[in-house]
């Protein structure tokens, strides 16, 4: 399968999720991130999502985004490149790029049942919670592999 047919505008992602949600009952699940090299614990925690929802919408970071965030030298791998590989993992339903800092714009459009984050983020202020609780959603931590991130390989590596 071509990543385009998981990738989503906006408005479209909300027609859709919305259509689920009424006729299927379905519960919508949303998490966010760079993706910067797709890895063991990324793919950890969309499968740990999806196993909590029906439908799981990944928010990808624009590259012009992932400089913001984590500097010049980064993404290591293009929106492109990134896209397709997250489209192709089967717990992944739906993708959309954003190019904001962060994804509180798409949150606030799609009101995910449940908006999932890693463990790291336990006792931070999650972006788009207030928004998701408001709308009877609720906020779920994954646990993390230790030891496993984008930049701890980047780090240890020759990259």
């Amino acid at each position: 399968m071509k990543y385009k047919y998981k990738e989503y505008l906006l408005d479209d992602l909300i027609y859709k999720t919305n259509l689920l949600k009424k006729k299927e009952n379905a519960i919508i699940g949303f998490t966010n991130g760079c993706f910067d090299l797709l890895h063991k614990g990324h793919l950890y925690s969309l499968r740990e999502s999806k196993k909590r929802c029906d439908y799981l919408i990944v928010a990808v970071n624009s590259d012009i985004s992932v400089k913001l965030l984590k500097g010049n030298d980064r993404p290591i791998d293009n929106a492109k490149v990134r896209l397709k590989k997250l489209a192709a993992i089967n717990d992944v339903d739906a993708l959309i790029i954003f190019n904001e800092e962060t994804p509180i714009r798409i949150i606030d459009g799609l009101k995910p049942n449940i908006l999932f984050k890693g463990a790291d983020y336990k006792y931070k202020k999650v972006v788009g919670s207030e928004s998701v609780i408001k709308s009877g959603g609720k906020v779920e931590f994954i646990e993390m592999i230790n030891g496993i991130s984008t930049s701890n390989i980047i780090n240890s590596s020759s990259i």
